[in-house]
């Protein structure tokens, strides 16, 4: 019997020098990919499907059953810190949810309930972080569910860095925050800086990319082109452009539509449908409306 460096069994070889039997879990008790490196060489490994997903959550601590959700669980790390999860239809990936501070168990299995009901939409369509409307469960205004691929969220590298790939970080959200166009680098913005998904009591920050230049403050832009920003940002910044001829502001909402605001000697809105003047309350107005 030849053992692994913690002391327990790994490998059993026949009197002659055969390998009669082989473990195949890791120190951590994660099962080894099942691609193997024989006499012949090493065969080709499938990076999905190669981890008891089962055997992984349920090993979490205080994990229990999600009750009223199959193939679903609950754990937590601390008071403070809630966490649940379910399989995907096929089983081969895990949907997790994360509450920080307020919890409600109620909208975590509305949401995994959700997220498993619109996987393609959240899940299989190439988006770094998607999103699925129409989503509505009592005590709350969310009205969407979102979704952000490994890549964005980076949960579980360091104690089970097996499990990052195959895990999907949903979450409650608003539809006014997703163009369904983000970069990765937008989508990890959005995710780890500017929506705060763990925080259930959160309100929206609609999606609105921003670019402007004042003459009179001398602030602006100094990224090329539109960037990511809070629709705060600018709603602040608009009425800074008075008595600055040739200053602008010019943002882009969800949907992709680009409106330019500018003050020569009154206020001015350009867009689309072409360009009219406006109060400065007007402005605002249709800024804050257009982003919903």
């Amino acid at each position: 019997m030849i053992t692994d460096l913690s002391g327990a069994p790994a490998e059993l070889v026949s009197a002659d020098g055969e390998l009669s039997w082989q473990r195949r879990r890791t120190l951590w008790g994660l099962p080894l990919p099942t691609g193997t490196a024989g006499a012949g060489g090493a065969t080709e490994t499938n990076l999905e499907g190669t981890m008891d997903l089962l055997s992984t959550i349920e090993a979490f601590p205080r994990a229990a059953p999600l009750e009223g959700l199959d193939r679903a669980w609950k754990w937590s790390l601390n008071p403070v810190l809630h966490f649940a999860g379910a399989l995907t239809g096929d089983g081969t990936r895990l949907l997790q949810t994360n509450q920080r501070g307020r919890h409600d168990e109620l909208l975590a299995r509305a949401v995994l309930a959700f997220a498993r009901d619109h996987e393609k939409q959240l899940i299989g369509e190439g988006r770094f972080i998607g999103y699925a409307d129409g989503f509505d469960v009592p005590g709350h205004a969310f009205d969407a569910v979102a979704a952000a691929v490994p890549d964005v969220h980076g949960h579980h590298k360091a104690q089970h860095p097996g499990l990052t790939a195959l895990t999907y970080i949903v979450f409650p959200a608003y539809a006014c925050e997703f163009s369904g166009r983000e970069t990765l680098a937008e989508a990890e913005a959005r995710y780890t800086k500017m929506l705060h998904p763990a925080e259930i009591g959160r309100e929206a920050v609609p999606f609105v990319k921003m670019s402007f230049d004042n003459p009179r403050t001398g602030g602006g832009s100094t990224n090329p082109g539109r960037a990511l920003t809070y629709p705060r940002i600018l709603l602040q910044e608009i009425p800074q452009l008075e008595n600055s001829p040739g200053g602008f502001v010019e943002y882009e909402n969800r949907e992709g539509e680009v409106w330019r605001v500018e003050w020569a000697g009154s206020w001015v809105l350009s867009g689309e449908s072409g360009r009219r003047e406006m109060s400065l309350e007007e402005v605002l107005s249709f800024a804050e409306t257009s982003l919903r």
